[in-house]
């Protein structure tokens, strides 16, 4: 029986989200940093990007999450599905999340990192912003322990 939990809880981690788009070839998944904020998940992109230019033909979508930890006995899946919108890229939300990736230090951050993948200010940068029409979890935590073990302890 998989228990429930707090989206939330997955939401702050800096884990990796798998989009999910469709194309006229099929299915196509995409792991992408993200960040929460005001009940949409934002994930990094272009305005070239492959996602991008997919989800202006069809914005529906999936994204998962998965916080798993083998010692731990963690196993923890979310689910947000819905349809996204391609937004300009905030600098402030973009070091935001960041932040919840590489730290707080920003002088720590890698410069060739900051300079040529993430580039904060480039006016190319888009947003991908989901504000999910279903959100789902499923915790099967217990696969080590068997469920009275494995919750409530958390993560």
């Amino acid at each position: 029986m998989a228990q429930t939990f707090d989206p939330e809880q997955i939401l702050q981690l800096p884990l990796m989200a798998n989009l999910a788009t469709a194309s006229r070839d099929g299915p196509r998944n995409a792991p992408v940093w993200f960040i929460w904020e005001n009940r949409a998940l934002w994930l990094l992109s272009s305005k070239n990007s492959k996602s991008v230019i997919r989800l202006h033909d069809d914005p529906k979508c999936a994204v998962e999450i998965v916080h798993y930890d083998n010692i731990k006995g963690i196993l923890l899946h979310l689910g947000l599905r819905g349809e996204a919108s391609i937004e300009p890229s905030s600098s402030n939300r973009f070091r935001r999340l960041l932040t919840k990736y590489l730290g707080e230090d920003e002088s720590s951050w890698n410069e060739w990192f900051v300079e040529n993948i993430a580039r904060i200010d480039d006016p190319s940068t888009r947003m991908i912003k989901l504000i999910p029409s279903s959100i789902f979890t499923n915790n099967v935590s217990f696969f080590r322990t068997g469920p009275e073990l494995a919750w409530p302890d958390g993560l």
